[in-house]
């Protein structure tokens, strides 16, 4: 199956530290309530990740005030997103190494994805299923209280899910 996205958005601030490239995926399993991309939960949503859209995105990473690219949607991890999702990771990290860092956003939790290749090319994973009744506005980077932020790199190398705390400080 290929990749299709609902949008990519450039200049964001939102979804993750610095200015960033955000690629929302289509396609999620998990549904949750009062999502705020509803319309990415179709896989066949939005258009076809095609190679000269790749080179566009990666072209605009090149402008040296991004600071990295954000994947999420949608789920970038769901079955029918990870192979190629796994493959733009790869490309990313072989295009900017660790110029640039890479953040993901899915509703999986991290002992569950532990083991998916896209962890080695992914610097912040924010998982868990968005909870509206967890929601609060004071959140960095996270919707729902019960979401980490998951500094991946040491995460691998303890074998178990480490927060990356500096993005907890203000809340």
């Amino acid at each position: 199956m290929e990749l299709n996205y609902a949008k990519i958005k450039t200049n964001c601030t939102s979804n993750g530290i610095g200015i960033r490239v955000a690629l929302f995926v289509s396609g999620c399993p998990f549904h949750c309530k009062n999502c705020s991309n509803p319309e990415s939960w179709n896989p066949n949503y939005g258009k076809t990740f095609t190679s000269e859209v790749k080179e566009k995105l990666f072209k605009e990473l090149e402008k040296t005030y991004y600071r990295g690219l954000t994947l999420l949607g949608g789920s970038p991890l769901a079955s029918y997103n990870i192979e190629e999702t796994t493959q733009l990771a790869r490309e990313f990290k072989q295009r900017f190494s660790d110029e640039k860092d890479l953040w993901i956003y899915t509703g999986y939790s991290f002992e569950d994805v532990i083991n998916f290749e896209i962890l080695n090319y992914t610097d912040i994973l924010v998982d868990g299923l968005y909870v509206d009744e967890l929601y609060s506005p004071k959140l960095r980077f996270r919707g729902s209280s019960n979401q980490s932020i998951i500094d991946v790199k040491e995460s691998l190398k303890q074998n178990k899910k480490i927060l990356a705390k500096q993005y907890y400080e203000s809340e």
